[in-house]
């Protein structure tokens, strides 16, 4: 379903509980944002001690949703101290500034390469466009409101922020973006991975086991920076992450062999196709057959059409961000 702003319907899938909302343990929950569809982009709300964080926000017109979860959960505005963006890709960030309207006390905080663009976000907006079209901008991200440079706060390598009773620290962890931070929240023995540690559809759960791809979208993507983050983030000793694409997996050291695996056909691929007259194409139906052997392995029972259906938006950003990383490799 295409979010239009409004308040969202119950949805009827197992394990929801009101407003699209999905409950972790330590006071974790994943709220869907409903951008681009159900269970496709999460925002996660901290809560401890009564003091709330939100972790992403999706888009403008996901704010509704997540202020019907803090209704939902008895909370009130006043509750929330931090908007926690892993990076400022408008699926992750998108909403921040219309959020932060309705949410009187909290600040937001962001890598330092990415607090101008929350203050100015033309040239976002611009980059955005310029990938997806104005067409299906404007249909699916809505408003993108500066946010007060007087409520950003820029993250430091190792900075701590407290929530409540607990530490949140903040990692910056490259690879899929310059400007990305990871979340370790040590009370829960969790991180809130954005997309460094890949993305995962709970539509490719085979027998409770997560099926983890990469994404190497545009224009940030450098395969050696997101080797070392994928390294970092595993070897931390998590008992879970949260991805925003989508919401918790566990057994990371497992997670973090596929993701090194799905990286070398990664490279591969772009490297293969580099000087193609038709490379996009090439590297697109190359990454789907990879994608697809990889899915029958993991014993997924969808068929392809299914799968071309859920990935085809992954793979076409994935194509992209590895044909901007090889031209740099030329160069």
């Amino acid at each position: 379903m295409i979010s239009d702003g409004k308040a969202p319907p119950k949805p009827a899938q197992a394990g929801f509980g009101v407003s699209g909302i999905i409950d972790h343990p330590d006071g974790i929950s994943a709220v869907d944002t409903q951008h681009l569809g159900p269970m496709l982009d999460a925002s996660h709300l901290i809560v401890d001690d009564g003091r709330v964080a939100f972790v992403d926000t999706g888009t403008g017109l996901s704010v509704p949703h997540l202020l019907a979860a803090l209704e939902a959960k008895q909370l009130g505005v006043e509750a929330v101290d931090w908007v926690l963006l892993t990076h400022i890709h408008l699926d992750h960030a998108g909403g921040a500034g219309v959020l932060l309207r309705s949410l009187p006390k909290a600040r937001v905080v962001v890598h330092p390469r990415g607090a101008r663009h929350l203050a100015d976000p033309s040239r976002l907006i611009g980059a955005t466009v310029d990938v997806y079209g104005a067409e299906f901008f404007a249909r699916q991200y809505g408003e993108v409101a500066p946010v007060p440079s007087d409520r950003i706060v820029t993250t430091e390598e190792g900075m701590v922020l407290p929530l409540g009773r607990r530490s949140l620290r903040f990692l910056h962890t490259p690879g899929h973006a310059t400007h990305h931070c990871s979340i370790w929240d040590e009370a829960a023995t969790a991180i809130f991975t954005g997309d460094t540690f890949g993305v995962s559809y709970r539509d490719f759960d085979v027998n409770g086991r997560a099926f983890v791809l990469p994404t190497t979208s545009p224009s940030h993507f450098d395969a050696d920076d997101m080797r070392r983050s994928i390294d970092r983030i595993a070897g931390l000793g998590a008992s879970a992450a949260y991805l925003t694409h989508y919401s918790r997996i566990e057994e990371l050291s497992g997670h973090a062999l596929e993701l090194h695996a799905a990286l070398d056909a990664y490279v591969d691929i772009a490297k293969r196709f580099r000087s193609a007259r038709e490379r996009e194409p090439l590297m697109r139906a190359a990454m789907f057959e990879w994608l697809s052997a990889a899915l029958d392995a993991h014993g997924d029972p969808h068929d392809a059409d299914y799968r071309q259906a859920k990935l085809e938006l992954d793979i076409e950003l994935n194509v992209q961000g590895l044909m901007h990383w090889a031209d740099t490799l030329a160069h």
